[in-house]
């Protein structure tokens, strides 16, 4: 009897998944543990096995599209078994593959309503990708590929800028790049025709005309549309990842993660794909004695610095226009809705540190230890909201949701704009850890080398401006969490001790709360309890 396999929820948080690839055709042999096929969630392109053995005879959900979880995703049983029931009887939002004989067709899916058999044999529609749970849109950064260039399956065809990093994305088909929906510069929601991929000399009108009841691209479908430049070899350094010591490494996705998976570092990789890329067989065939040098730093391409203004003749106005990235609109949106939708106060207090300063200094003394105020603040913040359950909340309308477990948000300044790295079980970790994985989250910040799952889930969030000489400033709620603290410099004046004015040492730190979650009683507690732990640091270490 035919079996349905539906969407899995491969993610605790999955909605829609995306099949990344099919490792099986209509008409193979499936044999249970087999992989069926790769599906992209909203954290990862995880590997799907059947639970059944069979005939694969249906594929309800082409490469690159996607579906809700548990929509209709594949049908197993024996060769010639009637599945017309199933497929009239199911829900299936998907449709059949062009390469299938002719059957029952499956109801058309509503994120992409087009009709399969329009679509010419082996071409293939990319849409705008969905790299990050909270992506709506994204923009075009550049074209790696131009209209006319062969492309193989693994080739990255562009470079992608969603709301919190540039990633790379890569072709999942081979064929000749037909056409290009959204030019370099420009953006479209997710979804939205990005490119066309097929046979050399296919008709692309015909093809724009069957997808013109989908999704469309923000630029029209003119013969002007495709004509994307070719990427110069300086803009192809751009879309490289970067290693911990600067130097920079072009890599496939899934070349990254086999080199993860066996603790290979890519910098001693030479890849064979377009402009040096690693590729997922140089990493299977890499053995460490053959390994090249590294690049030398010098060779590095160093971020385009700012254009300065041209010297004008006095009296003289000029402006400029410049186009907001996708980081920055969804920045202005996200902090727009947290500032009118949560009713925000402030509370400031002043932090004697004087006993933080000695400490820190004798804990820096220790052989291979460095530890920053930064790390400090955030170890006492992150005691502080154990004591102090009320601050690391969630208003959820009915509810209040309690996290129980302490992951903290370190604000972090990149070229286009804010990005908030997640430091997870924060409570848990020493003074020392705490500095390591502050550099190593916000370096690969800086660098877009940074996984979107690793700027998911904070329940508490820290912004540090006092390395900037700002004395004290307030912050907008990083949302869903109920409370922000703003962290100013550390300033020598005078103050009064046991009667007698000093010399001494202060910090101004500010939090801002949401008065749903948190009360004005419950939030100076928690600074109380905050200045307690900085003031008397050998407490964090009890």
């Amino acid at each position: 009897m035919a079996e349905v396999i539906t969407m899995p929820r491969l993610s605790d948080t999955m909605e829609e998944g995306t099949v990344a690839k099919w490792l099986k055709k209509v008409g193979d042999k499936v044999e249970e543990g087999d992989i069926l096929a790769e599906i992209e969630t909203d954290k990862a392109t995880m590997e799907f096995e059947s639970f059944h053995e069979g005939t694969l005879l249906h594929i309800g959900i082409q490469e690159g599209e996607g579906a809700p979880v548990d929509s209709l995703l594949a049908i197993i049983g024996s060769a010639g078994e009637d599945i017309s029931s199933l497929l009239n009887g199911g829900s299936a939002p998907a449709m059949e593959e062009a390469k299938e004989t002719p059957a029952p067709k499956a109801e058309e899916k509503v994120a992409a309503p087009k009709a399969a058999a329009s679509i010419p044999a082996g071409v293939e529609i990319v849409t705008m990708p969905r790299l990050s749970d909270t992506m709506e849109e994204g923009t075009v950064a550049s074209w790696l590929k131009k209209v006319g260039d062969k492309v193989e399956e693994g080739d990255i065809l562009a470079e992608i800028e969603t709301d919190k990093a540039t990633m790379e994305f890569e072709s999942f088909y081979s064929g000749v790049l037909l056409y290009i929906g959204i030019k370099e510069g420009e953006g479209a929601p997710v979804d939205s025709l990005l490119a066309i991929i097929g046979p050399e000399g296919t008709d692309v009108d015909a093809v724009l005309n069957a997808q013109s009841g989908g999704s469309t691209a923000s630029s029209e479908p003119t013969d002007e549309a495709p004509k994307a430049e070719t990427p110069k070899p300086e803009t192809t350094t751009e879309t490289v990842t970067v290693t911990q010591d600067g130097h920079r490494i072009l890599a496939s996705p899934l070349a990254k993660k086999i080199a993860s998976d066996k603790g290979i570092n890519l910098a001693d990789v030479k890849g064979s794909g377009d402009y040096g890329r690693i590729v997922k067989k140089d990493v299977e065939n890499y053995q460490p004695s053959a390994a090249p040098s590294s690049v030398p730093a010098a060779q590095t391409t160093a971020a385009a610095a700012p254009v300065a203004p041209m010297n004008l003749p006095v009296g003289q106005e000029s402006v400029e226009e410049v186009k907001n990235s996708t980081m920055r609109k969804v920045i202005a949106k996200r902090l727009g809705e947290s500032k009118f939708t949560a009713p925000h106060y402030y509370l400031t207090i002043e932090v004697d540190m004087d006993n933080a300063k000695a400490s820190r200094e004798q804990i820096n003394n220790l052989p291979d230890t460095k530890v920053s105020f930064n790390d400090m603040v955030l170890k006492a913040c992150a005691m502080a909201l154990k004591k102090h359950p009320q601050v690391n909340t969630s208003w959820n309308g009915d509810t209040t949701v309690y996290k129980h477990h302490v992951h903290m948000g370190v604000a972090v300044a990149v070229e286009d704009g804010l990005v908030v790295p997640v430091i997870k079980f924060a409570d848990q970790l020493t003074l020392s850890q705490l500095g390591t994985a502050v550099k190593d989250l916000a370096g690969r910040a800086r660098t877009k080398k940074i996984k979107p799952d690793e700027m998911e889930g904070s329940t508490f969030t820290v912004s540090n401006l006092g390395m900037f000489g700002i004395l004290e400033f307030t912050s907008i709620i990083n949302q869903p969490n109920s409370a922000i603290l703003s962290v100013g410099a550390i300033v020598e004046k005078p103050v009064v001790k046991n009667g007698q004015i000093v010399v001494g040492n202060t910090m101004t730190v500010t939090l801002a709360c949401d008065h749903r979650t948190v009360d004005g009683a419950t939030g100076a507690q928690f600074l109380q309890t905050l200045r307690a732990y900085l003031e008397n640091p050998v407490t964090m270490l009890a």
